[in-house]
């Protein structure tokens, strides 16, 4: 399933989906981290998900949706 629907924002209930597919995949699939590069290439977001906090980090500072 791909959308592409790249030019609005998520609704509240794909938000939602997107907290909901995220705590999954780090649950199940997540091994040591991955870096993603999204977005448009023009304004990439770099976007690394870990098993631990960034170096000096406060563990505290990370939302938890």
């Amino acid at each position: 399933m791909r959308s592409e629907r790249h030019d609005e924002p998520l609704s509240g209930e794909e938000l939602e989906f997107f907290f909901q597919y995220l705590h999954r995949y780090a649950i199940h699939d997540l091994d040591q981290w991955l870096n993603l590069r999204v977005g448009s290439e023009e304004f990439p977001a770099y976007v690394t998900l870990s098993r631990a906090p960034a170096p000096g980090a406060d563990p505290a500072a990370y939302l938890r949706p």
